[in-house]
């Protein structure tokens, strides 16, 4: 599940922020999801899910500029803000 995550964070940067577009934006959302089951974390999963239903319409933006700030999506780096 690491690998994913790893993956996705590897991404070049265009391709990250094409991937905040509002209805791919979900791809971050289940990443986010499996980062929590790959820590076995609660908090992390039940964040993940709440960025893919009622955070679709706003998480794109957090996402931009968290990708555009630290290289990465909201919630996908080490810890928790990081």
């Amino acid at each position: 599940m690491n690998d994913i995550i790893r993956s996705v964070n590897g991404l070049p940067l265009i391709v990250k922020l094409l991937l905040c577009i509002p209805c791919i934006e979900i791809v971050y959302g289940v990443c986010r999801v499996i980062n929590g089951a790959a820590k076995n974390d609660v908090l992390w999963i039940i964040l993940g899910i709440l960025t893919i239903i009622p955070g679709a319409c706003f998480m794109w933006i957090i996402d931009l500029v968290w990708i555009l700030c630290k290289g990465h999506a909201f919630l996908l780096g080490e810890t928790y803000l990081g």
